[in-house]
C-alpha cells in the first residue's frame, strides 16, 4: 500500500513509518519540514497521490484555546478534502482516551471537533483513541512542581509507550476501516501520583511527590476516571516498570 503519515516526524510518526516501510509499504513521513502542510494545504494533493491510506498523526505547536482549536479543525478539514480528491481508502487518526471528560481544556475540545469533524465525513475512517505515553510522564512532574514539591492527584491513568502505540496504529492502517473508534491503553492502571513517583526515584531525581486529589492535571481538575478508558481497551504489552528500566539504562 501507498501510506501517508501526516506528523510523520514526530514522536508516534517517525516510528509508524518505519515500521510500516519494515512491512514492504510505500510510506510518505508528511510534515512541514517536508513540504507538506496540512494546515496551509501545501504539497497535500501530491502526497496523496495514489494513496490507499492516510494516518493523522499531527498536533497543534500550541495549547492556546483558540489556537489549537483552528489548527485540529483547519489541519482535519484540509486533510479530508484532499482525500477525497485522491480517492483515499481510509482515514485513521490519533486522539485521546477520555477527552470528552476534559473539555475544561482548550486541547481536549479540539480534539473531540476533530473527531466529529471526522465521523461527519463520508470517507471511511478509525479513530484510535490512545492513553497518556510514558514518554510524557517526565512532561507531567514538571507541569505539577513547585520547587522541590511535585503536586499530584491519585487520579488512575493507564498510559502506553510510544512503541505500542505505533505498533497498533500501524496495524489499524492495513485493516479495513471500523468506521467507528478503537482505544489503546498500557497493561495497567496505576494512580498518577504514583507513576511520577516511581518516576522520579527511577531518574534519581530528588523532588518529593505529594498527593493532592485537588490538584490538576496540565490545568484539568480531574475525577478518578478521567484519564483511563472504559470498556475493553486494545492494551499495549509494555509495562511501565520494563518501559522506566530500558529508559534510564546507562549507555
Amino acid at each position: 500500500m501507498k501510506i501517508v503519515i501526516v506528523g510523520g516526524t514526530g514522536l508516534i510518526g517517525a516510528r509508524l513509518v518505519n515500521n510500516l516501510r519494515h512491512q514492504g509499504h510505500e510510506v510518505v513521513a508528511a510534515s512541514p519540514s517536508r513540504g507538506i502542510n496540512s494546515v496551509t494545504g501545501e504539497g497535500l494533493a501530491a502526497a496523496l497521490a495514489g494513496a490507499q491510506v492516510v494516518v493523522d498523526v499531527t498536533n497543534s505547536p500550541s495549547w492556546e484555546d483558540k489556537a489549537v482549536l483552528e489548527f485540529f479543525e483547519t489541519s482535519t478539514r484540509n486533510l479530508l478534502a484532499a482525500e477525497a480528491v485522491a480517492r483515499v481508502g481510509h482515514h485513521v487518526a490519533l486522539s485521546v482516551v477520555g477527552s470528552e471528560r476534559l473539555l475544561t481544556s482548550g486541547f481536549f475540545r479540539a480534539k473531540v471537533a476533530q473527531e466529529k469533524l471526522i465521523h461527519a465525513s463520508p470517507l471511511p475512517h478509525t479513530i484510535v483513541r490512545a492513553t497518556q505515553f510514558f514518554e510524557f510522564v517526565g512532561s507531567i512532574a514538571n507541569s505539577a512542581t513547585d520547587g522541590q514539591t511535585v503536586r499530584l492527584p491519585s487520579a488512575l491513568m493507564q498510559p502506553i509507550s510510544a512503541d505500542d502505540v505505533a505498533a497498533a496504529l500501524a496495524d489499524v492502517a492495513v485493516a479495513k476501516p471500523l468506521k467507528s473508534m478503537v482505544e489503546l491503553a498500557g497493561p495497567e492502571a496505576i494512580p498518577l501520583d504514583e507513576l511520577v513517583r516511581q518516576f522520579l526515584k527511577a531518574n534519581s531525581d530528588p523532588r518529593t511527590v505529594v498527593t493532592d486529589d485537588q490538584a490538576p492535571y496540565f490545568g484539568i481538575p480531574l475525577n478518578h476516571r478521567s484519564l483511563v478508558p472504559d470498556g475493553n481497551p486494545r492494551l499495549g504489552p509494555t509495562d511501565f516498570e520494563a518501559w522506566l528500566r530500558r529508559s534510564t539504562q546507562k549507555p
